[in-house]
Order: structure tokens, then sequence, then C-alpha cells
């Protein structure tokens, strides 16, 4: 009779386990989707409401395919229903997770996942409520007598969706930057030496996150700028608490 082997029989629990979590995130998404599904006209109106506020005029968006406005509709109740299931999706992959993680690391990721998700929300809504009115009201104003906007539902939606989700991960480089100062994967003073090259960055990131407009690029490079210099700082900050007083690194960071 053949021996059981503990590795395999390990790795075969865990991969149950991590596949009835899958369907419970499955399900919820299902489940929110649907329930969304019931507001799709509402929430639709929701993102509808910056270009109507950037050209008042506009009596209301088109589509030409006759499948277009059920796709935008249902592709909108699964956003709402991956929103709303969040919270199910996290505590599924920390139940997931957590088991093997000592008490100081849950604390940690409990510490990073939270802010986190804070600063992504938080470029998600300075997208909606200060970026795309600007960047619409631009686009729209280059419309003139034989020029009219016509702008199609499904296209529209998708820059919004496109735009909300740049910035939402935009705002995630400060973070990401004192992480790696904190764990050591970058030296003292790195991300200040490359300064211009990460300019440089920011700007062809910006120009591919935004599907190549040059207006948006300009609108959400200059704030990516601002949370770099952020993250230049805060990175100093956390790094000389975290080494001391040490002279040599402290003027190695300069």
């Amino acid at each position: 009779m053949a021996e059981a082997n503990p590795l395999g029989e390990f790795f075969r629990e865990h991969l149950q386990e991590l596949r009835r979590r899958a369907m419970v995130v499955c399900g919820a998404v299902l489940l929110f989707s649907i329930l969304a599904y019931g507001f799709a006209e509402p929430l639709t109106a929701l993102l509808l409401k910056p270009i109507f506020r950037a050209l008042p005029n506009l009596k209301g968006l088109v589509y030409t395919n006759l499948p277009e406005a059920f796709i935008a509709y249902l592709k909108v109740s699964v956003l709402a229903g991956l929103a709303a299931a969040l919270p199910v999706i996290c505590y599924q992959v920390w139940r997931f997770v957590s088991p093997g993680l000592k008490r100081d690391e849950r604390r940690l990721a409990l510490f990073v996942s939270f802010w986190a998700m804070l600063l992504f929300v938080g470029g998600a809504l300075f997208a909606y409520l200060v970026v795309l009115p600007d960047m619409l009201f631009f686009m729209l104003g280059l419309a003139g007598e034989r020029l009219r906007p016509l702008p199609k539902l499904d296209a529209y939606l998708a820059f919004v969706a496109r735009t909300v989700l740049a910035f939402g991960l935009a705002f995630e480089i400060p973070f990401l930057m004192v992480a790696a100062g904190r764990t050591g994967l970058v030296a003292p003073g790195y991300f200040r030496r490359k300064r211009w090259y990460s300019y440089i960055g920011i700007l062809v990131l910006a120009f591919l996150l935004v599907g190549g407009d040059p207006l948006g690029a300009v609108l959400l490079a200059g704030p990516l700028v601002l949370l770099y210099e952020a993250g230049v700082l805060l990175t100093a900050l956390t790094g000389r608490s975290k080494k001391g007083h040490n002279p040599e690194e402290i003027n190695q960071s300069r």
C-alpha cells in the first residue's frame, strides 16, 4: 500500500480551500451584480453627471448598435457588483492567508490593506469629482457650429472607468514608495536621486493609462508628480525613524 505524500496532501487541502473561497467570491460578485442591475439606470445616470455638468446643453448620449445600451448597463452592474463585493473578497483573501501569518505580520497586512484601499478610493473620488469635469469641459468645448459632439454611451462609460481606475492606482504611488524604502528594496535617497527619470516615466505612464489622450495625460501627470514628491518626503522621514541618526546614512540620502 502506497504511503500518503504529506506535501501533496498539504497542497491538495490548500487548493480545495482556495477553490471554496474563490466560489464564495464569484457567488458574491454574481449576486451583487444581479442586484445592481436593478439599479443600472440610476447608476449610469450618476456616471453621466460629469458630462452633463461639462455641457449642460447636451441632450443625451447615443448608441449605434442595438445591444450596446444593454451591454453598457451590464458592465455598470458588474462594476457595481465588484465594488459591493469588495468586503467579501477582502475577507475571503484574509481568511485564506491569515493562518500562515504571525501576529505582527497580520497587523502589518491589515495596515497595508487599509491604507491601500483608502488611497485607491481617494484617487477614484479625485478623478470623478475634479479631473473628469475639467477633461470633459475642455474636450466638449472644442465643439462649434460645424462640429457637434455625439458621445456614445459605451465609449463614454469606458472612458470614465479607465480614468477612475488610473487615478485610483496612481494614488498608491506614495504608499508603494514608502513600502519599498521600509523593506530595504531601495537604498536611502534612491527616489530623490532618480527624480527626473521618474518624471519622464510618469509622463509615459500617464499617457498610457488615459489611452493616449494628451490632456488626460497632463491632468494625471500633475497629481502623480505631487504624489511622487510626497512619497520622497515620506520615504525620507520613515527611513530616518527606522535607521536612527546614522550620519553616514543621512548624508547618503542627501
